[in-house]
């Protein structure tokens, strides 16, 4: 019997099982109809390689967690159980395409588009910490794109893997296993490669600037091929300056990615709150293109006010003198100033 067949058998007749998708990454991915409510859900399974060793019981109470997130940017947990051991969960279908399709298809994309979906995941990021949770595997592969929003998928899941799996000391393969569950090495945070226990909700601040920097550029901070070298690359490498890659980049965006890719916990950006207020002004223009603040319309118009005087004074003082000098009447000054006045501003705004 094959996994398909097992899985409906497990979920009995509360579902209907009716395709496998593709690229699930670290998962089988089913689709399969939820009869009771006519709904279409997704159903992950996985892998015997990921799952051996689990803790159920553990699993299921990071799950009960990761299943209490509410927010219009996360895709929520609805139930988790086991196949034969191997643990499985259940998420609402979305109807959107993850963000490394996007990548495939189109490379680097869109300033504004990055800024709006940056912004997404970082409100994500900063309801979900503030009730305790870590995602731990940000990466594009988790995040889909519906219609005009960005959602995060898998919630949790890592941190319930890794939370519940003991690997032996010296087990190398075991050690992958675990590297997997608790992240994917492109993404990794460098106390999360090192596996450092006292790792925080800022090793998620660290994998959405590896996120950031791939959507910018098309390709993560570090390209290397094997995942030891990539981990050690997490650890003691600097990456490329983002604007280098991305000269259209608006400097306040690449500065704060470089600041989200820093080795250091303390040197990042400590809340994902603030990443929002950063992004948030970009996307509404209250940062200017050179990465300062724009400036407000009723102080521009001021400003325009203050050129406007200074470009009339010497223009008055001439024509005064003009008049005096070919002795007309006094009437004439008035009206020149006033046709004056009239052409100064054309002149300003040129």
């Amino acid at each position: 019997m094959d996994l398909r067949d097992q899985l409906q058998e497990t979920l009995g007749s509360a579902y209907s099982i009716q395709e496998e998708l593709g690229g699930g990454g670290m998962s089988r991915v089913f689709v399969a109809e939820e009869r009771a409510l006519g709904r279409r859900v997704v159903v992950k399974v996985l892998p015997p390689e990921l799952s051996g060793g689990v803790n159920m019981d553990r699993f299921r109470r990071e799950i009960r967690l990761a299943a209490q997130l509410q927010h219009p940017h996360i895709v929520p947990v609805l139930t988790a159980g086991e196949l034969g051991g191997i643990p499985y969960y259940t998420m609402p279908l979305e109807q959107g395409r993850s963000l490394r399709g996007r990548l495939l298809e189109s490379g680097a994309l869109p300033i504004a588009e990055v800024v709006g979906i940056l912004g997404d995941v970082a409100k994500a990021l900063a309801y979900a910490h503030g009730q305790g949770i870590v995602h731990r595997d940000i990466k594009p592969d988790n995040v889909l794109v519906c219609g005009n929003a960005a959602v995060v998928t898998d919630f949790g899941i890592a941190k319930a893997l890794s939370d519940s799996t003991h690997a032996p000391a010296g087990d190398g393969a075991a050690l992958t296993r675990l590297g997997m569950a608790m992240g994917t090495p492109a993404y990794m945070a460098p106390e999360q490669a090192a596996a450092d226990p006292a790792m925080d909700h800022r090793a998620d601040v660290y994998a959405f600037g590896c996120l950031a920097y791939e959507l910018l550029t098309g390709r993560p901070p570090f390209t290397y091929a094997s995942p030891r070298k990539l981990l050690t690359a997490q650890m003691s490498e600097m990456p490329k300056s983002l604007l280098l890659l991305r000269t259209d980049a608006p400097p306040a965006l690449g500065t704060l990615v470089m600041r989200c890719l820093n080795k250091e916990p303390d040197a990042r950006p400590q809340q994902a709150t603030e990443i929002v207020h950063l992004l948030d002004g970009m996307a509404t223009g209250e940062q200017s293109r050179s990465g300062g603040p724009a400036i407000p319309p009723r102080q521009q118009l001021g400003r325009r006010v203050i050129l406007y005087g200074l470009a009339f004074i010497p223009v008055a003082i001439v024509a005064k003198a003009t008049i005096i000098t070919l002795g007309l009447p006094e009437w004439v000054l008035p009206a020149a100033l006033v046709t004056m006045a009239l052409g100064v501003p054309l002149v300003a705004r040129r």
